[in-house]
């Protein structure tokens, strides 16, 4: 499937004839940005491909990564070995980190998903293959790393991911530019991030690792760094123009002469290019880009929208805003008013009522709504008080659950609803689940029998959570099963035409005027991004020419527990009273399954609902600090079309 999702152009620096200079002043490590992983993907293997090419009469040296990041590289990579583009005989591969203890049998280990990933499909030779070997003798590890290390040196080309924290291979914070190949020890943290690896059980995944170190790193001839989506775009910022920090140990490769850093638009969004382009060189100034500028010039200035002054203006890089716009308080007057006019107690359109500067039209009333929720609860998380209000100002609104979200119910969970259901005399399988639980081994997927279990409690679930604010949960709540998640496992399968036929069929049916859907950007293959692709991908088949109810459906945006929109950004606010943020926090309750536990790896421990109420009521403070009227919480969406 080729629909790839990106957000529409509002805007920018106009990079056609800008001096390369100038484009990465600000960087201390030169990065191209491109639209997605894909097209840059492309580009890396022009240069793999070439260097293997060009070197004649020695192997080419070549140094690797595994992981999410570079999936795309390398089925790139294999596209081109099949097409006859470039033999690997005479590359030699160093993959830079495996887990310890670990065998290169288990399906979680670095070197089995390295060959799974890329050396299985090439025909490179076995002997011209290095990966750190995870089942060494422990009192034979120091003289082991000390032989790998002189290996991993001098490559011709390293190509690596970094990590959300600026790790690179098991680099973790702390780690200085005079380590070596060696054995680390993982912090929790990390062991969080790399449980998911290891059916989310904390008990297996490895506590060490072994690891190329920084000087090793540093000892190749070129590097390449990579990174996507947006949940890696603080390691970006702080390493292509941050200081060299230990507790970022990438940003010790600034140190490199030699070095490139490949990410896509999502993962550079706090470059100053993204965030302040204004300061680097000419814009394109939109009605939206100019927004985002006096927004981001009342949170350098800490004052209102109609506060602002020409010095604030020209003392802040905006010269070329005056010049290309005007005076500076009629700037602050249109944005003022652009910005109030995204604010709207009615988001399917209030009926009998002026919409002109209304961000939804009053026509039809009521409306059939379609909210497509990726995960069963991410529905009441990301827009549950705007679900509320579309429900009790009586459209016809339905959801639809794309996936099952069976992995995500934890064991425990499962054998307690099983033993509630034997106290009560309606079955008795409590030791057949148990052992269903205990058959599971680490790294598979998981029985069929038991993530059926965890899907019906899911869908129980999500079916209470609408009942809680009066949806029929019978006729207006759809659950899709979307194929490529049942994989019983966390790596999921390719987005298929099978998973767009089953939205595109719901789609037809309903006939929409509003399609809400998640515009989560932070993993490339992530759930949130392949449901929403599916979902684009299933619009852009339907034929309009049968279907012209279409033309005047349209499609809106909504964010996760974690991320916001930026205000530059919104085109529908949605204002929420103290009530509607308790509503919503009740609804999200009932995902029992979800509850106290940790929701998401790395070191926020809160809970969904925690989370998502902490971004509503900062929007809201966002708007009140701006010089709109102050509100309990806000939830912002943007209109993809």
């Amino acid at each position: 499937m080729s629909k790839h999702f990106t957000l529409p152009y509002e805007g920018g620096l106009i990079q056609e004839n800008l001096p390369a200079g100038i484009l990465h002043s600000y960087e201390k490590i030169w990065t191209k940005v491109f639209p997605e992983s894909r097209p840059a993907s492309y580009e890396i293997a022009d240069l793999i491909v070439a260097g293997i090419n060009s070197c004649k009469g020695r192997l080419f040296r070549l140094g690797l990564t595994t992981g999410a990041t570079p999936t795309s590289l390398y089925n790139e990579l294999t596209r081109r070995y099949k097409a006859g583009a470039v033999s690997f005989k005479n590359v030699e591969v160093v993959s830079i980190d495996e887990y310890y203890p670990c065998s290169s049998e288990e399906p979680q280990s670095r070197n089995r998903r390295l060959h799974d990933a890329l050396l299985d499909n090439v025909d490179i030779l076995k002997e011209n293959v290095h990966i750190p070997d995870g089942t060494v003798p422990q009192d034979q590890l120091g003289e082991y790393c000390y032989s790998f290390d002189a290996l991993a040196r001098d490559l011709d080309l390293l190509v690596i991911g970094v990590g959300e924290q600026g790790q690179v291979g098991f680099n973790e914070a702390g780690s200085n530019d005079k380590t070596r190949t060696r054995v680390v020890r993982l912090p929790y943290a990390s062991r969080k991030r790399q449980a998911a690896n290891f059916n989310n059980d904390l008990a297996a995944t490895p506590d060490k690792a072994i690891t190329v170190g920084i000087s090793t790193m540093l000892s190749a001839k070129r590097v390449i760094l990579m990174a996507w989506g947006e949940d890696k775009a603080a390691a970006v910022k702080a390493i292509a123009e941050g200081e060299i920090d230990p507790y970022c140990p990438a940003s010790h490769l600034q140190r490199h002469d030699h070095i490139s850093f490949y990410v896509d638009e999502t993962a550079a969004s706090l470059l100053t290019r993204s965030v302040s382009p204004w300061l680097v060189g000419p814009c394109d100034w939109t009605r939206k880009f100019v927004r985002k500028a006096v927004v981001w010039l009342c949170q350098t200035v800490q004052k209102p929208i109609l506060k602002l002054t020409e010095r604030d203006y020209l003392d802040n890089g905006l010269g070329e805003l005056l010049e290309k716009w005007g005076s500076f308080d009629k700037i602050n007057i249109d944005v003022f008013n652009d910005l109030q006019h995204t604010i709207t107690g009615w988001p399917g359109g209030k009926p009998n009522a002026d919409d002109s500067t209304r961000p939804v039209s009053a026509q039809p009333y009521p409306k059939t709504v379609l909210i497509f929720s990726p995960h069963p609860d991410d529905d009441v998380i990301s827009m549950g008080g705007t679900f509320i209000r579309l429900v009790s100002q009586g459209h016809d609104v339905h959801v639809a659950y794309e996936t099952s979200g069976n992995v995500a119910v934890n064991d425990d969970v499962v054998l307690q609803q099983i033993d509630a259901a034997k106290q009560l005399g309606f079955a008795d399988c409590f030791e057949h689940v148990r052992e269903l639980v205990d058959s599971k081994l680490p790294g598979e997927p998981e029985p069929r029998e038991l993530l059926n279990i965890k899907g019906a409690i899911r869908r129980s679930e999500a079916r209470g959570a609408v009942r809680s604010f009066g949806l029929n949960d019978n006729t207006n709540a759809h659950f899709l099963n979307l194929p490529f998640y049942e994989s019983g496992g966390i790596k999921k399968k390719p987005r298929s035409q099978a998973d767009v036929d089953i939205i595109k069929e719901l789609i037809e049916r309903l006939k929409p005027h509003m399609i809400f859907m998640a515009g989560d950007l932070a993993d490339p293959h992530g759930t949130h991004r392949v449901c929403t692709e599916a979902a684009l991908e299933a619009l852009e088949q339907i034929d309009r020419s049968a279907h012209p109810w279409l033309a005047d459906t349209h499609v809106w945006l909504y964010r996760g527990a974690w991320m916001e929109w930026e205000l530059g950004r919104v085109d529908m606010a949605v204002p929420l009273s103290p009530d509607e943020v308790v509503k919503k926090r009740h609804a999200i309750f009932r995902h029992i399954s979800q509850k106290d536990i940790v929701p998401f790896p790395g070191e926020d421990s809160r809970e969904f609902w925690q989370r998502a109420e902490e971004r509503t009521q900062k929007t809201a403070k966002l708007y009140d600090q701006l010089g709109m009227a102050e509100y309990q919480a806000i939830e912002v969406f943007l209109k993809l079309y």
